[in-house]
């Protein structure tokens, strides 16, 4: 709790709540929507490794393994690995000491991937994705006064960009749509951090968006309410926000069926 990186001071991580509320995320995932849910085991010397997402980019049969652009976030790249070689995907390893990449300022759209170029990601480590993944096009988007693109948007739906309401995500949102050939639809939050919430496809569930609780962002709740088609999950995420952690970054999603 004290040694995770922060971008901001502020009051101490309550371990305890932090679990509970690790525990029911991982609860809906795996008990209430049915996928088969992978955990790596927690290793002290690694105060961020619960934010999975930023070791790793899966995309179809393929997963980056990406170099963080913290130092001291590098060696959780080595228990990904080994987990996503179990699952018998197409592994490729960032090993250009000039490239980083969290895979917090990677938004796949399912048509094209955004990357944005932050304090932890830059223009090399957005090449190696683009070379990486040769079917999609790949654009940057500059990030300021945030830590990751995913700090303020992510997908809510098939067609569907989420996107707080501060004057840095609607800049973004604007450089995304002019780089892109294709009209995206946008549901805006007032709250930033609630604009980050993982949608799934899933086919006996349909729609189904994990979003932020009503009792930390009660506006943001409300705009998601008028998602109609959506099975609307809402999860707390009070303890691991206070290190810059949003829904996204503990996990990662990979379309596979698999005996796990």
């Amino acid at each position: 709790c004290r040694q995770a990186l922060r971008s901001t001071a502020g009051p101490e991580v309550d371990f305890a709540r932090a679990e509970r509320e690790h525990q029911l995320y991982v609860g809906v995932l795996r008990g209430k929507l049915g996928l088969q849910v992978l955990e790596l085991p927690a290793d002290e010397s690694l105060p961020d490794c619960v934010f999975v997402e930023d070791v790793a980019v899966v995309c179809e049969e393929t997963a980056l393994l990406t170099r963080p652009g913290a130092p001291s976030r590098r060696k959780e790249v080595e228990a990904m690995k080994r987990v996503l070689e179990s699952l018998n995907l197409n592994i490729v390893e960032m090993v250009d000491e000039n490239a980083t990449l969290d895979g917090g300022d990677v938004l796949f759209t399912g048509r094209e991937f955004f990357v944005g170029l932050s304090r932890r990601t830059n223009q090399r480590g957005a090449e190696i994705l683009a070379d990486t993944f040769k079917d999609y096009a790949v654009s940057t988007v500059p990030v300021h006064d945030s830590l990751h693109l995913k700090s303020f948007c992510s997908m809510a739906g098939p067609n569907l960009i989420a996107i707080g309401s501060s004057e840095a995500a609607q800049k973004a949102l604007k450089t995304m749509q002019q780089m892109s050939d294709h009209r995206y639809d946008k549901l805006t939050v007032p709250d930033d951090a609630a604009a980050n919430c993982i949608y799934l496809n899933i086919p006996s569930k349909g729609h189904v968006l994990l979003h932020r609780a009503p009792e930390e962002y009660p506006e943001s709740a409300k705009v998601f309410e008028k998602l109609k088609d959506h099975m609307l999950i809402p999860i707390a995420n009070t303890e691991l926000e206070k290190v810059d952690g949003s829904l996204t970054c503990c996990s990662v999603l990979i379309n596979k069926s698999s005996e796990l």
